[in-house]
Parts: C-alpha cells; structure tokens; sequence
C-alpha cells in the first residue's frame, strides 16, 4: 500500500479526553473516530489490525473443532423470556420496538438465540458433542463508556457456545477452549493470563477470565509469577484427546481476580518472592453454566436410552475490539505503538527519502515491488514530505521495521533497516534486503507456534 494513496488521518496533537495510553495512540494513529459516547469508527489501520487479530481467533477457534456461523445482532425478546432474562439483564441492555411494535433487543450476548438454533435441528446424543462460534457486533449500554474500545457500548466480540451430554463431558468442552484461548493470545504476542472468575450475569459455576497484567487494568488481580513462563501448547496439540494434564498444569499456579480471591489462600499457595498484586485488562472470559439456558429453552436430545436428556452448556468469549487496546498498552513507548509482527497493521513500511527524485522513486519503486512479491505485507511511504515526518509517522503508527532508502544509500547500493522495538539500525546491500526483512519477519508471525 502506497501511503501517498491511503486514508492515514495522523494527529498531532495529543486528544484531552483520552484517559490511557492505548486510548491516545489509537487516536493519534489514525485508528479509530468516535462517532458518540462508547461507539467508534474503525479507520482503515485500526480496522487492519482488528481483522489480524480476528483472524487468529477463528484460526485457533476452528483448530479446536469449534464450528463459525453468524448470528443477526437484533434478537426477538420472546428469546430472553424464556431463559428468564429479558427483565433481571438491566439496564445494559438495548430494548427496541419494530414497526408492528414487536419487541427486540441489540445482543449483548448469545446464549439464547444459539440456544434456539440448537435445539431446533440438533435432536441425538449422536450429534454431540458440539461447539459454534461467531464473530459479531454486540452492544451494552455502559453506564460510563471509557479507555476507547476498551470499554465502549458497540464492540465485535467472538462467542462460542458448547453443546454436550452431560457435565464430563462439557468440561472437556471447557478444557478445549482453554487450551485454545492459551494459543490465541501467545499467537498474538500477548502474555494472557487464566484467573478464577465471577460468573457475574451469564451463570454457571466454572470460569476463568484471560488477564493482561497492565498498570491501566481495570481491576486488581493475584497471581504467582511462575505463570508467566509457563509454555504454550503446539500447533500439534490433539483437541480431541485428552487436556486435562494441560489445564491442571496452568491451573495449579494460584491466579484470581478480586472478586474470587482468598487472600489467606493466596499467601498459603505462593510463596512470597512469586506473589504479583498488580492491575489487569481483561481479553477474554470463559464459563461452564450446566443447563441455565437448555432447561428453560428445552433444548434437549434423545439419548442412549431412548430418553430426553436435557444438554449442558458453556460460553467462551473474546473482544477483538478489546483484545487491540490491550494490545497497545502491552506494547508501546514515547514514540508511540510497537506492534509485535503477528498483528501489526503492515509487517514494514519502506521510507523514500527523497520523494521526486527520479532515481530514487525507481529504485524504491523496485524494492517495493521486490518486497510484495516476497509476501511481505508493506506500506511505502511515498509522499514528498521530510524525511523526520515520515520516521515520525513510522514510530506513531508502530510499523515493526522500517527499509530506509535515499539518494546517498543509493550511490553507496545500501539500505538501511531499523528494528522498531530496539531502536537498532543495520546497513546492508539493497540486494540483500528482501532476504533480510523476510528472515527477520516470518518467524515472528508466529502461524506455526
């Protein structure tokens, strides 16, 4: 992509109600536009990222078994009635009226209208077990929108529903996705962290929410530190055999939230030179509910036996919308966002330095050429500004490396490479830079982790 020809709109100015880090630099890059309180615009960056990072989700989502559908964002009422939580939801929740006045509501979850899709075509033991997925829009009607999309009322967010017989079995559902979730965020660059969690509305009495440890967390978090290096499982994991030695293995770590810590077991269990008392951001939220949903909806299936059985269920949640501010507050400096390789909106930008110079503009033009045919994923900044706008613009916007090109490197047949993360600048041969920036960047997009 050529940032001659792009939609970049760059502040700046730092924006006076931008609270956190992630928050400001979205907005300075270009990234997003608040259109109203808690509901954003994705500009063409931001909206590159958000789709990286989806597209790792429903990779992983699907390397578990689980099976992507869509779901329609408005939902008929009567739904929630019958699981008996059209009026406990609160206030969150959007209600709305049709022409025929025919009450609806924008989700702000799933959990029934899967519900009824399942029970309206699944109907034997034989069909389970069962695990759909969707990544949709989903709105809450926040009583204080904050941190950007952090916390905003609009957000995308990828829900997946398991389906089986009984509670073993649903469990297993359960360890599938935790073990999932562990390889989504590490594809991601992200150290998440599976802590003990409330329920809170969704039920159930098993959960674990996934926890980026930063300084802006929204709540306070308890962990043993050991759980930082802890390794993640291959791309060779069978999500069909048995997980349970990998989720008793993460698990028996001590990690909680504030609101399921005992601060007695939490001293008991770590030892104090492993204790982390720090702040988190949640990424991601899992639960087992039993049959809190599929008993009221009557979703059930023949069994066996021959008998009705009613199935149990679980929710696994992750926000993309989310999942990138997080990102940003794990990874950036004064300069602004350091994208890790696997979710950056372009993989490197090649800077002409001299922008109109006919030598110059053919051999970047070249290069450039050179670099997509490598499969690189590229931005060429070809505008004719200065050379310290355009690094500027570099660091802003968080390109892992840049390939720097001017009319004295190409006397001399070099170009030069700076590392965003390090700063480290290296000078080789234009010939040899293809080859370099592939070998820096393909192990770093972590597909085969």
């Amino acid at each position: 992509m050529r940032l001659s020809r792009y939609f970049l709109p760059v502040l700046r100015d730092v924006p006076k109600d931008a609270e956190i880090a992630s928050h400001r630099l979205m907005l300075r890059a270009g990234m997003i536009k608040q259109q109203a309180s808690g509901l954003y615009s994705w500009l063409p960056l931001g909206y590159k990222v958000l789709m990286k990072v989806k597209a790792i989700i429903e990779e992983e989502q699907n390397r578990s078994g689980a099976i992507e559908l869509m779901m329609p964002t408005i939902q008929s009422a009567d739904l929630w009635r019958e699981s008996g939580r059209y009026d406990a939801y609160g206030k969150e929740m959007l209600r709305i009226e049709d022409r025929h006045e025919r009450e609806f509501l924008y989700g702000p979850t799933n959990e029934e209208m899967v519900t009824d899709i399942f029970r309206t075509y699944v109907k034997s033991y034989k069909d389970l077990p069962l695990n759909l997925y969707h990544v949709q829009w989903k709105f809450r009607d926040e009583v204080r929108p904050r941190f950007g999309t952090m916390r905003s009322r609009e957000f995308l967010m990828k829900d997946a529903y398991s389906f089986d017989l009984n509670k073993e079995d649903a469990v297993k559902a359960y360890e599938r996705m935790f073990v999932a979730y562990l390889r989504t965020y590490a594809r991601m660059g992200l150290t998440a962290i599976p802590m003990r969690a409330d329920t809170g509305p969704i039920g159930g009495d098993l959960s674990h929410e996934w926890i980026v440890l930063a300084d802006t967390g929204e709540s306070a978090v308890f962990c043993d530190r050991r759980l930082l290096d802890k390794s993640i499982p291959g791309p060779d994991v069978d999500f069909r055999g048995d997980l349970k030695p990998i989720f008793n293995d993460w698990t028996s770590l001590y990690a909680a939230t504030e609101e399921m810590v005992d601060m007695a077991e939490y001293e008991a269990a770590v030892p104090e030179e492993f204790r982390i008392s720090a702040r988190g951001i949640e990424v991601g939220h899992i639960f087992y509910f039993g049959t809190k949903y599929s008993e009221p909806m009557k979703a059930t299936v023949t069994g066996p036996d021959g008998k009705e059985i009613t199935v149990h269920m679980g929710s696994y949640g992750v926000g993309p919308t989310r999942v990138v501010p997080a990102i940003i507050e794990a990874f950036h400096d004064e300069a602004g966002i350091v994208w890790p390789v696997s979710v950056a909106p372009f993989e490197a930008v090649l800077i002409n330095l001299k922008a109109g110079d006919a030598e110059c503009d053919a051999a970047c033009d070249k290069l450039y050429a050179e670099l997509n045919a490598a499969g690189l994923d590229m931005l060429y900044d070809d505008r004719d500004q200065g050379a310290g706008a355009k690094f500027t613009t570099a660091d802003l916007i968080g390109i892992p490396y840049q390939i720097i090109l001017g009319p004295r490197g190409l006397k001399a047949g070099e170009a030069e490479i700076k590392h965003r993360k390090t700063g480290e600048r290296e000078t080789l041969a234009i010939a040899d830079a293809v080859a370099r920036l592939k070998g820096l960047i393909e192990p770093q997009r972590k597909t085969d982790i």
